[in-house]
């Protein structure tokens, strides 16, 4: 079964002096402006590392839930943020790493095995997989 999602970007003007805006098949996202400040200076408004992100905590915290359940528990509740790492390496903006943290209550699992669950959540998440070029570190913490 193959699944098609898409998105649509527009920019107008100069790279420093553009604007554009990005907006999703599914209408979660309505022409959100981005800018080159937005991207390479936190000003105001998304841009793609951060929709990157948005899709890679969620990604990893359905892989999580499905691995966990695989393995006979159920997580009560699992929270991850995704952290994209945006460097210049040899004079060009890269995605270098990504940080995932992770906290998840799960009942009646040890920490060991939830941290071999949580790794293996992490190799196998399709958005994990896709963006394997960069460094993909985590912190995965089982809560009480």
């Amino acid at each position: 079964m193959a699944t098609e999602r898409s998105a649509n970007a527009v920019w107008n003007g100069g790279l420093k002096d553009g604007k554009g805006v990005i907006s999703t098949q599914s209408g979660v996202l309505k022409e959100q402006s981005y800018t080159f400040v937005s991207r390479f200076e936190n000003g105001a408004g998304t841009n793609p590392e951060e929709l990157i992100a948005a899709a890679h905590a969620g990604c990893f915290s359905m892989a999580l839930s499905a691995e966990l359940e695989k393995a006979g528990h159920k997580g009560e509740s699992v929270a991850t943020t995704a952290t994209v790492v945006l460097e210049f390496v040899n004079g060009a903006p890269t995605v270098t790493t990504i940080h995932l943290k992770n906290e998840s209550k799960v009942p009646g699992l040890d920490d060991a095995k939830f941290q071999e669950i949580a790794a293996g959540a992490k190799q196998n998440c399709p958005i994990s997989r896709l963006l394997a070029a960069a460094k993909i570190d985590l912190d995965a913490k089982l809560i009480s």
